[in-house]
């Protein structure tokens, strides 16, 4: 089954705090307590994640990976390493297909 958007928020929450706290020793940030993915299939043609944290947004392009917009401060670089984990891209490639194929009505547990 495929996954949602929420979950891989979930994934992404994940990452970050484990990886903050191999060099930190805590894992505990409220702010990724509020971490969402969106799709905008309407305003932006281009398979795209945005990822907000905290009050942070950055935009991604899904087929290269690279930010297209905005800043996510310190977090950005383990969003990079995150959305080129091994499936990650696959997952989300999936999700924005099925957005477009149901014309952004796809996944309503999002």
């Amino acid at each position: 089954m495929a996954k949602t958007l929420n979950e891989m928020a979930d994934s992404l929450k994940e990452f970050i705090t484990d990886n903050q706290s191999e060099k930190s020793g805590s894992s505990n940030n409220p702010k990724y307590n509020n971490l969402k993915l969106d799709m905008d299939i309407v305003k932006d043609k281009n398979p795209h994640i945005i990822i907000n944290v905290g009050m942070s947004e950055g935009i991604f392009n899904l087929k290269s990976c690279e930010k297209i917009n905005g800043s996510l401060g310190p977090d950005e670089r383990y969003v990079q390493k995150w959305l080129n984990k091994s499936s990650v891209i696959e997952d989300l490639q999936a999700i924005w297909d099925e957005k477009v194929k149901n014309r952004g009505k796809a996944n309503a547990n999002d």
